[in-house]
């Protein structure tokens, strides 16, 4: 189901957190469960206002839960660990049909790929803050695909821009403002240079037809949930 801005509360994603093969979330990551749609509270860095809330939890390996689908405001990525080397998922984007439309089309990232909805940029900011247990950090990079001209291969054009998320041993750090990097890609003129080339320039727009494909790298060193707002612009 697809949401859109408005002041109605919808469910959030408790349920599904509980269901995740007895996972132990810590306090931190119950602040993560707010229902989509909800009025931001004052002194964390967001604005005030209606906003959609999308959950990014990580999955410790083994788990056999059934995750397969859409539902929900939340999307779940392998965890990863600190010290070693980062689990990588591919969030597909998609192009929603209406301004202020959001959907998590497949919330199951642990496989490697999954896909979320939302509207061209312009429309929108977006904030984000790490949560869950202490010492974990991930990276997002808005990247694409450039098609040959002859459709045969593809070359993945990732932005040389992108947001760090560390989740610090104390208390919880306030949301930021995260809406140049996750919705533009900056190119390499040197690396990705047929890119720049077939978009007349080394910035593109989310959803520009000069590129196909786009996608969110989420790369995981252990953060257990990186918790996303989308406001409207007033």
């Amino acid at each position: 189901m697809r949401t859109r801005f408005n002041p109605i509360l919808v469910a959030g994603v408790s349920a599904l957190l509980a269901g995740c093969s007895g996972d132990s979330l810590s306090p931190d990551v119950a602040a993560a469960r707010p229902a989509s749609l909800s009025t931001a509270v004052t002194g964390n860095g967001a604005p005030s206002g209606a906003h959609y809330t999308l959950n990014i939890i990580g999955m410790a390996k083994g788990k056999n839960a059934n995750m397969t689908g859409a539902g929900g405001d939340v999307i779940f990525v392998s965890l990863g660990t600190r010290s070693g080397a980062a689990v990588t998922t591919k969030i597909m984007l998609e192009q929603s049909a209406a301004s202020g439309e959001f959907a998590v089309l497949d919330k199951d990232g642990t496989d490697g790929t999954a896909r979320f909805s939302l509207p061209a940029p312009g429309t929108y900011t977006i904030w984000a803050r790490p949560l869950g247990t202490p010492n974990g950090f991930a990276s997002l990079t808005t990247c694409a695909e450039d098609v040959a001209g002859n459709g045969s291969t593809t070359d993945e054009v990732c932005s040389t821009e992108h947001e760090v998320f560390v989740r610090g041993s104390g208390k919880v750090g306030s949301f930021k403002d995260v809406t140049t990097n996750l919705t533009t890609i900056s190119i390499d003129p040197v690396l990705d240079a047929a890119a720049v080339t077939a978009c007349g320039s080394t910035t593109v727009d989310l959803f520009d037809p000069c590129l196909e494909n786009y996608f969110w790298k989420y790369d995981n060193n252990g953060l257990r949930v990186l918790q996303l707002r989308f406001y409207a612009n007033s």
